[in-house]
């Protein structure tokens, strides 16, 4: 439609402008929809292209970063630099490996390590589980305890070995206890974060429909933590290994770290790089675990 004003009438002049830009906006949000859609038709579609590419080749693709990591090694072991001389070769590693392996003594090493993580995990787990629930379910606890436990989670644990020593000596105590103290935040903190952030018109609702606080806790606070307290459980499966590390360098006489120090000392550096791996394993075993527990507790959130 022609719209015709005089250009001397202001009045008539505005009214055509109003009327040109009512049609374009009308033109726009018409045709953005249809626009729009086919756009993301395209982006939704070469994303599952992508997603399909990478999921097909995953087999292959995980195992390129540690091929280009192993050729490094090979070609700096190949090195006149006297600094790459005490670096041994893969292949010596393997040997050493299949060595201890078929003699059995690596497996004593594995065991007693395991022993110490395990224990140390069990106990520092159920205790971070236990004060990241009361803490997240009761104000009063969480007043009193919270600002507590906060303080303490940000001191190194390197740092509360040498007090760890004073009392504890230097046996078992001490690689249990700090094993312990190293799981019990991720614990607690995933825990905690898990109850605090349930949606609390669930709670009111159970109250409204009478549940006792043992159907409140198995019914919502358990299934609604359940996420969260399993990141926790897979951040505190990593730092297990790391801490039993340190913990077990000092004045020990069993276990991998006791293996890797005297390795050092004796200048058997393929056994160090063995012990290195070893560590590596067992930190993927326990990722996996961590995996197949989501998988089980959480098979609505699994794909």
């Amino acid at each position: 439609m022609l719209l015709v004003a005089n250009p001397a009438d202001h009045s008539g002049t505005m009214y055509a402008i109003s009327c040109g830009l009512r049609c374009f906006q009308h033109t726009v949000k018409t045709s953005l929809p249809q626009h729009k859609g086919v756009i993301m038709g395209r982006r939704n579609k070469t994303e599952l292209q992508e997603k399909s590419f990478f999921e097909r080749w995953r087999p292959i693709l995980q195992w390129i970063l540690p091929a280009i990591i192993l050729l490094i090694w090979v070609f700096a072991t190949m090195s006149d630099d006297y600094k790459l001389k005490l670096l041994p070769s893969p292949l010596s590693v393997v040997q050493r490996g299949i060595k201890m392996t078929v003699s059995g003594e690596i497996w004593v090493y594995i065991a007693t390590s395991a022993r110490r993580a395990f224990i140390g995990l069990f106990i520092g787990g159920v205790a971070g589980y236990m004060m990241g629930m009361l803490n997240g379910m009761s104000t009063a606890v969480n007043a009193v305890m919270n600002t507590t436990f906060q303080m303490f989670r940000t001191i190194p644990i390197l740092a509360m070995i040498p007090i760890a020593i004073i009392y504890l000596g230097i046996g078992e105590a001490l690689k249990i206890t700090m094993v312990a103290y190293g799981v019990f935040f991720p614990l607690y903190l995933n825990t905690y974060g898990g109850v605090r952030t349930i949606d609390r018109r669930l709670i009111e609702m159970s109250k409204v429909y009478g549940f006792s606080k043992f159907k409140l806790f198995t019914d919502i606070i358990l299934p609604g933590s359940m996420q969260s307290v399993l990141v926790g459980v897979r951040i505190a499966l990593g730092a297990m290994w790391l801490i039993l590390v340190a913990a077990e360098m000092i004045g020990t006489e069993a276990g991998l770290g006791f293996m890797a120090v005297q390795a050092r000392e004796l200048m058997q550096m393929d056994k160090v790089f063995l012990v290195v791996f070893i560590y590596a394993i067992l930190g993927k075993l326990s990722d996996l675990t961590a995996s197949l527990l989501e998988k089980r507790f959480l098979r609505w959130n699994c794909k």
